[in-house]
């Protein structure tokens, strides 16, 4: 169980419930391969909805920290294991994480007609209306990545209402939608005319391309592509035995 005293008050709350976890798992409270406490009983215990839940413990799932199986429950992961994983950050914490200002610059808001390859992706009917938007990442004023985005209407209704000079399309999606798995292709390949002309970069340079698919239990999300100059963007990760 989770004793409530265990609340921090500082920070958001995916992020209190996180560190209550971690701080668990640093003080050996739970072993590897013990039954960790349920959604319910975090939602109850720290007065939040099962959504933020639902990110804290994917977060510890991303780091390695915790295996999580459908029906069953979360647990604390075996330390033999060892895993590669992708996190999908919002890119203006990140930024802002570094100390450094991130600007958006919106080329594209709207809602349009899919053409039958993209409805399949984002599974609705060939010609049905779906949101696009082509939004261009700074940090400090140097373009660091270009993000062409397609959102399917019936997971996120409101998307064409938010401003994205103001969040970002992964913070509205977090928090209006209940993410439930994510696909990843990455691959090094030059940018298109647009994209070269809006990163400000020559047509000729290898950029880092990241498509990524992202679902709810019942149906895709949004399909984005990212494209980041290679000289500007690296992919890192952390082991730990």
């Amino acid at each position: 169980m989770v004793s409530p005293k265990s609340r921090n008050t500082a920070g958001a709350p995916y992020t209190r419930i996180k560190q209550h976890l971690k701080d668990g798992l640093a003080a050996g409270r739970w072993q590897p391969g013990a039954l960790m406490p349920s959604e319910a009983e975090l939602v109850a215990a720290f007065g939040v909805s099962r959504m933020t839940v639902n990110r804290a413990l994917r977060e510890l799932q991303a780091e390695g920290l915790v295996q999580r199986t459908q029906g069953v429950g979360t647990f604390a992961a075996e330390l033999h294991k060892v895993s590669s994983t992708l996190t999908i950050n919002d890119l203006h914490e990140e930024i802002v994480g570094r100390g450094h200002q991130h600007e958006a610059q919106v080329h594209l808001q709207r809602a349009e007609p899919a053409p039958a390859a993209l409805a399949a992706q984002l599974g609705v009917n060939a010609g049905d209306r779906v949101f696009h938007t082509l939004i261009v990442h700074l940090e400090n004023g140097v373009p660091l990545q270009c993000e062409d985005r397609y959102v399917n209407p019936a997971a996120a209704p409101a998307y064409l209402q938010a401003d994205f000079t103001q969040t970002t399309p992964t913070h509205v999606l977090f928090e209006t939608t209940a993410l439930w798995r994510a696909q990843y292709s990455i691959e090094a390949a030059r940018p298109t005319r647009q994209e070269a002309r809006l990163l400000g970069v020559g047509e000729d340079l290898p950029c880092l391309v990241v498509v990524r698919r992202t679902f709810t239990r019942e149906a895709p999300i949004t399909i984005a592509r990212l494209v980041h100059p290679g000289t500007r963007y690296s992919l890192q990760g952390e082991f730990q035995p």
